[in-house]
């Protein structure tokens, strides 16, 4: 189920509100051009700001527009235990296929706090629970030897993993059981990681080029490597300047650029693009042709 290009979606605001208009619009966007789930309510999608009302409301918004034509895994991590339960039972109740929940921010817990906190939510939601591991946002890294211990728990079926280590990646996939997900949640690793046994990405990227990121992962499906390797290669100018500086900050200016959604709007204590950044992502969407 959980599978091939999915886009870790931005949620466009307008004057200060989620922009439900302009979230729909993307929804259709990303169905046509061939991507393969859409996880709301993601880093990406700035959930740190979101209030709990918004995160609920975004979510069975994207679900119900979704209408089951491709998966929808909720974001739903949070630093605590408790909160996390409580959005994941949310994401239960709108009918997300499954829900993305991260490591625990701050409070740094330790391997076996990782742990317990995974297992209490698995157990007290039966959803299929993707764990998601992004120390360099966190600053807790979960080890491979802890993602094997999770793989057991019923409910969880996978992990988004994205510290860009292969040594990690590989390590994870010698101790998780049979059957355990793994997806890139680093754009630079998207092929690399299929190597080891991954079957997709939750994408930054894949909100502006969902056509090739979907391409990549059904050419490797396919056995077709070369192509692969060359729709690989050739986003990873994209990839770069996605993060050139703090993400969503370039893929939500990205997609203002190229009209994907109206406004660009961010909640502090994001802001815009540095103008000399900003100048260097529209000559590449030019020279793209993605954008005027």
């Amino acid at each position: 189920m959980i599978s091939g290009s999915i886009v870790a979606i931005i949620t466009p605001f307008k004057n200060g509100e989620v922009d439900y208009e302009g979230l729909e619009k993307l929804i259709e966007f990303h169905i046509k051009n061939g991507t393969s789930g859409i996880v709301p309510c993601g880093t990406t999608g700035e959930s740190a700001t979101l209030s709990h009302k918004e995160h609920i409301e975004v979510v069975q918004f994207v679900v119900k527009k979704v209408n089951k034509r491709i998966p929808v895994i909720a974001g739903s991590g949070s630093n605590s235990t408790q909160e996390a339960i409580e959005l994941a039972v949310a994401a239960k109740e709108a009918k997300a296929d499954a829900h993305l929940s991260i490591t625990p921010y701050y409070n740094k817990p330790t391997q076996e706090g990782l742990y317990q906190h995974f297992k209490a939510i698995a157990e007290a939601v039966n959803l299929p629970m993707v764990l998601y591991n992004v120390p360099g946002r966190t600053g807790v890294n979960m080890l491979p030897e802890t993602v094997g211990r999770l793989s057991q728990v019923k409910n969880i079926v996978g992990i988004k993993e994205a510290t860009g280590d292969m040594r990690q990646a590989a390590e994870i996939m010698e101790n998780v059981k049979s059957g355990f997900t793994l997806l890139s949640g680093d754009d630079f690793t998207n092929l690399q990681l299929l190597s080891l046994g991954g079957v997709g990405a939750i994408s930054v990227t894949a909100n502006i080029l969902p056509k090739e990121l979907a391409g990549l992962f059904e050419a490797y499906k396919k056995g077709d490597y070369e192509k692969a390797k060359k729709l690989h290669l050739d986003t990873m100018p994209v990839h770069r300047m996605m993060f050139v500086e703090t993400s969503p900050i370039p893929v939500k200016t990205a997609a203002y650029f190229m009209g994907l959604i109206n406004q660009l709007e961010f909640r502090l204590p994001l802001c815009s693009l540095k103008k000399e950044n900003e100048e260097k992502l529209k000559d590449l969407l030019k020279k793209r042709g993605l954008a005027k």
